[in-house]
């Protein structure tokens, strides 16, 4: 069950994904709060604008977390995203000790919209988190959140079908 702190912190994430997309970037967003509910860090998907494969928000979130949290306060961490995490992110979340991860939209949803919109599948098999890291806590999608998700990567397509 989401809370309504939960809720607030994914509409975060949706506008960091809106950004993406307006930057030319796929519509990917996440945030960092800390265990008192301080948003400690943001960013948003830039792996097409800054030709880097590995420039997801959740990698970057994991980057700066090792950098700037001691491991007891990177365990009670919260990690919000727009979408679920790719294993690539997943890993790296799991290996840094972060905490509790919450989604708008999962794997399954991002694989299923693909699908009805026509999209090629990617390199890399889409796992939900916990078959990649299955001590983290993990909690979403969040109904609602969700359809705006598809409606960021439907724009997406459009964009790059225009």
């Amino acid at each position: 069950m989401l809370s309504d702190a939960d809720i607030t912190y994914l509409r975060r994430c949706v506008e960091l994904a809106r950004e993406a997309l307006e930057a030319g970037d796929a519509p990917f967003g996440s945030v960092l709060v800390d265990a008192a509910g301080k948003i400690i860090y943001e960013d948003r998907n830039r792996n097409v604008t800054e030709a880097d494969v590995t420039w997801h928000p959740e990698f970057t979130i994991v980057k700066w977390a090792q950098k700037n949290l001691a491991p007891a306060d990177r365990a009670t961490a919260t990690v919000y995203t727009s979408g679920e995490h790719c294993p690539m992110c997943s890993t790296a979340h799991a290996n840094a000790g972060l905490g509790r991860i919450v989604y708008a939209s999962s794997s399954a949803q991002l694989e299923r919209w693909r699908v009805e919109l026509g999209i090629q599948a990617g390199p890399v098999v889409s796992l939900p988190i916990n078959q990649v890291a299955p001590g983290i806590q993990v909690d979403g999608p969040a109904p609602g959140l969700d359809e705006e998700v598809r409606g960021l990567h439907k724009e997406k397509l459009a964009r790059m079908t225009s």
